[in-house]
């Protein structure tokens, strides 16, 4: 869902402050790079493949890297400040909690008006998706050595239901006798 918000105030982020011709490509990619960490997440989610799940997941969190990246070099082209952590005005936009106001619509904040104010917010709740992203990455690759993965489950059920009977791991299966 913070994806989804991401995406949604980039999209608006970038058509407010970087109109023109000569800010297409940036616009473009910053906007793509917002849609691919939100369709990742998407994607990955609905896999049955832990492995893909988890790859998708850090396709995600990479491309939520690369717009973290945008907006940071957004501000240093520009001479505006970049600011820190502790900044009081960034302990308010942490403070944002995604929830669903009706099945079609989130509780997206408001975009700043100043520019120096809205990329510092984008930045903000770009770096608590990456921070999230990463716990999930974390926490799929321990499932994945404790569990295994989907094709791992599938052979060890194959197994169990008597598909390779005495087949064994390198040894070619006995072909019968003619008496």
């Amino acid at each position: 869902m913070l994806a989804t918000v991401i995406y949604d105030l980039t999209f608006e982020f970038c058509h407010k402050n970087l109109p023109g011709r000569e800010h297409l490509r940036i616009r473009e990619q910053m906007i793509h790079a917002g849609r691919s960490g939100r369709q990742n997440i998407a994607e990955g989610y609905e896999e049955k493949s832990l492995q893909s799940y988890i790859k998708l997941t850090g396709v995600a969190d990479a491309s939520l890297e690369e717009l973290l990246l945008d907006f940071q070099d957004f501000l240093r082209q520009r001479g505006l400040p970049l600011w820190s952590k502790d900044d009081k005005r960034v302990r308010v936009f942490r403070e944002f909690r995604v929830r669903w106001i009706d099945e079609n619509t989130l509780n997206t904040p408001n975009l700043p008006d100043s520019p120096t104010e809205a990329a510092n917010m984008m930045i903000t709740l770009i770096a608590q998706a990456t921070f999230l992203l990463d716990k999930q990455i974390k926490s799929l690759e321990q499932k994945f050595i404790a569990e295994g993965g989907y094709r791992e489950n599938l052979f060890k059920k194959r197994r169990r239901f008597g598909g390779f009977g005495d087949f064994r791991e390198n040894q070619s299966p006995q072909t019968p006798q003619k008496p």
